[in-house]
């Protein structure tokens, strides 16, 4: 994404009105990779607009942060810098004390600890600041290695998104190939041929758009991982797959279905509510959406087999 590009027109200061050096500012700031300190920020500005002095430039730093526009970060050098929050995607930092470079990440298995400890403790968190100190592999090796930062981060994060949306998306496949062959009535098993032949459809279209996405980077396969996400939804058709080899009729069948879909619906629609609005989020909330349609007519078709006599029903 382009961010000098962006549409600001919404954003204003408390109170104020647009500023034809606040958009300067703001502009050089969104356009820069990396993090750059108060000073590094009004040494560019300067460079494009010598009329803006560092005390505008301090002003407007400050807004952007409250504004929910920047973030302010210490990689420990004895002064804050700052990163854009604007449409990018939230993150933790790895800090080498010995070239003081960042490489960015996000760990789902972290945000769930982070989230449980707080729980527990009746703690009401509004931001998770996660940041690993030490050595990077360049500084231990001297063999150049990857980061992911600035506009890298939002394009490695749509590549990560996709990963896991392609790793489910097979997975389901599999799983409902297994299952038509497995179950007996006529009409359950239209069903998860049906499925089966929608989970290929969206595949091949998962596959093109990553494909499209490795286009425009010819480095992006060989950037670090972003996402850390261990419990993505796959494992669940994969579990549910295992299932299906011991042998179960066609209601349990279903009923692993339906337990596989509801699991990737909540698991594509949590963490795609909570990203900042990317290119990975609208990946997860498609994927979410698509996964909710299959858990529908899994339920309908459950509904249909069940004896009248049995009251259960699987909820939505």
């Amino acid at each position: 994404m382009d961010r000098s590009l962006l549409d600001l027109s919404t954003l204003r200061p408390a109170g104020g009105k647009r500023s034809t050096k606040r958009d300067r500012i703001l502009n050089v700031f969104l356009r820069q990779q990396g993090h750059p300190s108060a000073d590094d920020l009004s040494d560019l500005v300067h460079r494009e607009d010598p009329r803006i002095g560092r005390a505008t430039v301090y002003r407007t730093l400050q807004w952007m942060v409250g504004a929910g526009v920047a973030r302010k970060v210490d990689f420990g050098e004895g002064h804050s810098r700052f990163e854009p929050s604007y449409r990018h995607p939230r993150h933790f930092h790895l800090i080498c004390t010995t070239c003081h470079r960042s490489s960015e990440f996000l760990s789902s298995d972290v945000e769930a600890f982070v989230e449980e400890v707080a729980a527990a403790r009746k703690f009401a968190a509004t931001q998770t600041v996660v940041q690993v100190y030490g050595t990077c592999e360049e500084c231990q090796t001297g063999r150049a290695a990857g980061t992911i930062d600035g506009t890298t981060t939002e394009r490695v994060f749509a590549r990560d998104a996709l990963r896991i949306a392609i790793a489910t998306e097979r997975s389901g496949l599999e799983f409902y190939t297994r299952a038509a062959g497995l179950t007996r009535d006529r009409r359950g098993r239209a069903v998860f041929e049906r499925l089966a032949g929608e989970e290929r459809e969206h595949l091949a279209t998962l596959e093109d758009r990553y494909r499209a996405l490795a286009g425009q980077d010819p480095q992006l396969e060989a950037r670090p991982t972003f996402l850390f996400f261990k419990g993505a939804a796959s494992g669940l058709f994969a579990e549910g797959a295992e299932k299906l080899r011991n042998g179960v009729d066609d209601r349990e069948a279903l009923l692993i279905g339906i337990k596989c879909e509801r699991g990737s619906h909540k698991f594509f629609k949590k963490y795609g509510q909570r990203f900042e609005d990317s290119e990975g989020k609208q990946i997860f909330l498609e994927f979410a959406a698509e996964e909710r349609a299959h858990l529908d007519l899994l339920i309908g078709e459950y509904r249909s087999l069940k004896p009248k006599t049995e009251k259960a029903k699987p909820k939505s």
